[in-house]
């Protein structure tokens, strides 16, 4: 069996069904991505997805659909995604066993 491209986690998957009830209608789902940038090189991108394109990996997991770039795929193998929620903030958490480093602030990576 391959290894999943990225996995979500219960909190991860209830946040992007509540995210996609409010969004647009014409919305697929979420494409994740990672671009240049950042402290540490690298920082992961988020956005609703109205199409998807060719070279896209779409991951089904937990009733939410991904929409995972092909250029990020190598990145993002194994991830897990989370979301965390604390007294003054909220966040997608990526828990990627790629990384080599990872900035103080959470925000970017290097592989």
């Amino acid at each position: 069996m391959t290894k999943q491209i990225i996995s979500l986690s219960d909190n991860a998957a209830k946040r992007i069904k509540e995210i996609m009830s409010s969004a647009e209608k014409e919305s697929l789902g979420v494409r994740v991505g990672v671009k240049s940038g950042g402290c540490a090189g690298m920082s992961y991108i988020m956005e609703y997805t109205k199409e998807a394109k060719p070279n896209d990996e779409l991951i089904e997991d937990k009733g939410v659909k991904l929409f995972i770039d092909s250029a990020a795929i190598m990145y993002l193998l194994g991830t897990q995604m989370d979301y965390k929620k604390d007294d003054f903030s909220s966040s997608f958490v990526f828990k990627n066993p790629n990384e080599t480093e990872r900035c103080g602030c959470g925000e970017s990576f290097k592989i």
